[in-house]
């Protein structure tokens, strides 16, 4: 009888044991509050990630870019979580990929106590970005100077070739920059580059005559006007932007981080048009558990 008795108590206590553990929670919220971040349109999407003992563990792919946002995620690994990792991935990306972030990562930090401050430091340090831009332009028909240097920029320092002149982070796999002119009828770009002492990918609108144009980064202005725009198209007196951008990229616009932005003043080359820092626009944020 006493042996009923203890294995009847055993059991209770046993099934009261599994009820307190059940009830434990499993789950806790992580709340991102991010600036900074653009609508990527509906290819792709942002993707949160921890990093837990090295490895990443998703905590969610969002599109919208108002915030505060909040995310259930595991407790014991938000616990364990040493840093945390914004990434732009395909949208409904499935299989092996989408175990691990993409070479796109936009924003990172590293937790202290329940907060993680997050930066764009993952891409580069732009605290000290600079450079310069001349209105030249070498495609033109003849090859020759016309007295139409107005309708073409280049990166760089004019002289027999141009030289480059940017001070700028080399940018992680995943990231490219562009160069865009502002037109009448909105950004227009001269192509993306990564080697700022090479030309760039594009040479679009470049005139017949050495069409690839000198050895940096720009463009000409020439051929196949966009609509909304004339062509030749005089750069004196526009808007001249650096931007870094997603690869891939599915959209025709510069992406929201633009480390560099300058106006065009009236003089062409030998003259030079300086660049001026823009750090706010660099996306920054918090995640909290």
């Amino acid at each position: 009888m006493k042996k009923l008795l203890i294995l009847a108590i055993a059991s209770v206590l046993t099934f009261a044991s599994c009820n307190d553990n059940d009830n434990e929670p499993t789950l806790a919220n992580l709340t991102l509050n991010l600036t900074g971040l653009e609508a990527l349109g509906a290819n792709y999407v942002y993707e949160g990630w921890l990093i837990v003992d090295g490895n990443p563990l998703s905590t969610g792919t969002f599109s919208s870019v108002d915030f505060p946002q909040t995310f259930s995620v595991d407790l014991t690994d938000l616990s364990k979580a040493t840093k945390f990792v914004v990434s732009i991935e395909p949208a409904g990306e499935t299989g092996v990929a989408a175990l691990a972030p993409a070479p796109t990562k936009i924003l990172s930090g590293d937790f202290s106590g329940n907060l993680a401050a997050l930066t764009s430091g993952i891409i580069g340090d732009f605290s000290n970005a600079s450079g310069q831009f001349f209105l030249r332009s070498p495609t033109d028909e003849t090859g020759m100077n016309n007295g139409n240097d107005e309708n073409g920029v280049w990166f760089g320092t004019p002289g027999a070739p141009p030289t480059a002149n940017f001070v700028l982070p080399t940018l992680p796999r995943g990231f490219v920059y562009e160069g865009w002119v502002v037109g009448e009828n909105g950004p227009i770009s001269t192509g993306t580059f990564s080697d700022f002492s090479a030309r760039d990918s594009s040479n679009g609108f470049s005139g017949t005559q050495n069409n690839q144009g000198p050895p940096v980064p720009g463009e000409d202005f020439f051929l196949n006007a966009l609509n909304g725009e004339i062509f030749p198209l005089d750069i004196r007196g526009r808007n001249v932007v650096i931007s870094v951008e997603p690869v891939p990229d599915n959209s025709a616009a510069p992406f929201s981080i633009k480390p560099l932005v300058g106006k065009s003043g009236q003089d062409t080359a030998p003259a030079v048009h300086s660049f001026e820092l823009n750090l706010s626009s660099l996306p920054t944020g918090t995640v909290s558990r």
